[in-house]
């Protein structure tokens, strides 16, 4: 554990937490007092759990390949899985790889904000960060929590998913605690996040051939009419080793309950299983039985994209021998909902 008083900072925000009498990490708001404390953790090659607008990560030190190996440990990653790189601004992105106009243009149109580029790596990033490749996956978050902390750091913050590799994607320092808790030593609790799905990954590097490797919180429909360019959807492509993007693996985002997929809509009578869990993209009309869940009383595909992984830890949690989940239509954030559902239902 760190030294509360690490660099003379004593904290009076931080609760410690058990669960099932395993000490779990410390819950700390964001005061000044208490990102000067991460900070230096940070420094110091620890790791510490902090929220994006799309789901908690888990951070290290992207220069200290030490620190980065034990992300890798606690989440139990398998190292062929690289890592992406969050940084606090396009001049810092420039120090840590190479920029083409696409590139540039892009990350001027949605950084800071839920987009990741794949681009060619400077030897500044360990091989551990990206998984022995050339390249370096990068993104600039626009939550003003994760701004807060990374704006006076000078270095870039490694940080996948907080939680145990393939289970479900945290989107509340809660989730984060319960699944991973006991495991590290800090959470920076910034609330829920707002977006509730990862980034969209885009392989920037050919200019003539942008590849749109995992469909994710900002839509291809949105990067494609506000670039003016067209992308390759290469999501569905499942790669043996190393893959150039982050969680691509064909099972991942699992919960620990079963899932099954369903093309035909679920209508409330059909739900007579007691046992089973549905999850459906809109609310149905009528009184609902308690094993039915819904993402979006309205219908909105971004509002469910920003439910589903909350939905599936809250079933996960009730002891349901399965899950049925609805397919979404396949547009806008509906292709991103789609790809998380299918890998967590992969066996």
């Amino acid at each position: 554990m760190y030294d509360l008083r690490l660099a003379g900072i004593l904290s009076t925000q931080i609760t410690r937490y058990k669960f099932s009498g395993i000490c779990m990490a410390s819950l700390l708001n964001p005061t000044d007092e208490n990102l000067n404390l991460l900070r230096n953790v940070l420094k110091s090659g620890g790791l510490v759990a902090v929220p994006t607008e799309t789901v908690y990560g888990l951070a290290a030190n992207a220069f200290d390949a030490e620190a980065c190996a034990r992300i890798f440990t606690a989440k139990g990653r398998p190292t062929n899985d690289p890592l992406i790189c969050h940084i606090a601004s396009l001049e810092v992105a420039e120090s840590i790889s190479s920029f083409n106009e696409l590139s540039r243009k892009l990350a001027r149109l949605f950084w800071p904000g839920p987009l990741t580029l794949i681009l060619p790596k400077a030897k500044t990033v360990p091989d551990i960060v990206t998984a022995g490749l050339e390249s370096v996956a990068i993104r600039c978050p626009m939550h003003s929590v994760f701004q807060q902390l990374i704006s006076e750091i000078d270095f870039p913050l490694a940080a996948p998913s907080a939680n145990p590799f393939a289970y479900i994607s945290p989107t509340t320092a809660t989730h984060v605690n319960e699944n991973l808790g006991e495991h590290i030593d800090y959470i920076l609790d910034g609330g829920p996040c707002e977006l509730g799905l990862e980034s969209t990954i885009i392989d920037a590097r050919d200019e003539s051939s942008p590849l749109l490797l995992r469909h994710g919180a900002l839509s291809q429909e949105e990067i494609e009419t506000t670039a003016g360019i067209r992308l390759i959807d290469k999501s569905s492509n499942i790669t043996q080793g190393p893959s150039v993007a982050p969680g691509s693996a064909l099972k991942h985002y699992s919960p620990k309950t079963g899932l099954t997929l369903s093309a035909a809509p679920i209508e409330e009578p059909a739900a007579v299983n007691p046992d089973t869990a549905y999850l459906l993209w809109k609310k149905p009309e009528g009184k609902n039985a308690e094993n039915i869940f819904w993402l979006s009383a309205s219908g909105s595909l971004t509002e469910a994209a920003s439910r589903l992984y909350a939905a599936l830890h809250e079933i996960d949690q009730l002891g349901y021998q399965q899950i049925i989940a609805q397919t979404f239509p396949e547009q806008g954030m509906g292709n991103a909902i789609n790809d998380r559902l299918r890998r967590a239902a992969a066996k």
